[in-house]
């Protein structure tokens, strides 16, 4: 039977199958988000090969009812960011950009731990600059620099909330005692630590996140290709499900906790289309027990 609604409210109500979390208390999310460090050159380093092709992809995203968007100030550097503002400023109400510091770019897949507070300050005022905002809903620490105290890193985003150029604060690539230790200076509303159904290290950090209910966003989670070789129970579920490795890898990660904010990136509009498509993915509990058997961490 032909369904008759209009694309875009296909897609949004596809995308909200994944369900919604809210960071924060006050941040409603969809549980499946964008992550927008692929719409960048080689190396994380640069302009796209195609910068008309990522603003594509940017306005698809919205299109299909996905309204969180993860980036970083390092992602280019600064190249991210300026794509989306130029793809979707005005943003639409609903739409929650989460960027992060704490890093500099030295060269191509080169990354430096800055976690001085001039640094962070200079970090989040350009992140402001360049998406157009008053305010970040969402501003993550992406390294702890072991080189700075916590205190004087966090103590600076502290200050970045109280004047109102920040609205919620996250972590990223911690361990629990360094979120307990964070929580002491300032509320921490996120993490987001490696994470996929083959790589299972953080499983500590995802509990103690369920526990306070902290928004937990797996970076990697399609572990680039990884889950689909050989005869792996990833592609033998597939298989059964008529879907794509990716495609179970995702819906095992919204199955896996609600918690969870998956947030898989592309520079590729076939292959967005492809990872939203997963939020109608069902993974019943005799298959999340044979996807156990695909974790190394």
């Amino acid at each position: 039977m032909r369904n008759n609604k209009p694309e875009t409210q296909q897609g949004q109500e596809l995308a909200g199958k994944a369900g919604e979390f809210m960071i924060g208390n006050d941040l409603r999310v969809t549980r499946l988000g964008f992550g927008a460090m692929r719409i960048t050159g080689d190396g994380i380093w640069g302009e796209p090969a195609d910068r008309a092709g990522a603003i594509q992809v940017l306005r698809r995203v919205i299109e299909l009812g996905i309204n969180f968007i993860d980036t970083a100030d390092s992602y280019g550097p600064s190249v991210s960011e300026d794509i989306i503002a130029e793809a979707l400023h005005p943003y639409p109400a609903n739409l929650v950009i989460a960027t992060k510091g704490g890093f500099e770019r030295p060269g191509p897949d080169r990354w430096v731990e800055n976690g001085r507070p001039e640094h962070l300050r200079s970090a989040c005022e350009g992140s402001l600059r360049r998406l157009r905002l008053d305010r970040i809903d969402l501003y993550q620490l992406h390294r702890i620099d072991p080189k700075v105290p916590a205190e004087d890193q966090l103590g600076t985003l502290k200050d970045l909330k109280a004047e109102g150029k920040i609205k919620h604060i996250g972590l990223s690539e911690v361990t629990v005692r360094q979120i307990q230790h964070a929580q002491t200076i300032v509320p921490i509303v996120s993490v987001q630590n490696r994470y996929s159904v083959a790589d299972r290290g953080s499983e500590d950090v995802l509990r103690y996140c369920e526990k306070e209910k902290m928004g937990f966003i797996p970076w990697f989670p399609l572990a680039a290709g990884q889950l689909s070789g050989g005869d792996s129970p990833v592609r033998r579920v597939a298989g059964r499900l008529k879907a794509t490795p990716s495609q179970v890898a995702l819906a095992w990660l919204l199955a896996r906790s609600p918690v969870i904010l998956p947030i898989p990136g592309t520079s590729s509009v076939e292959h967005l289309e492809e990872n939203a498509a997963a939020a109608d993915l069902k993974i019943d509990e005799n298959k999340m027990q044979e996807l156990g058997h695909v974790a190394h961490g």
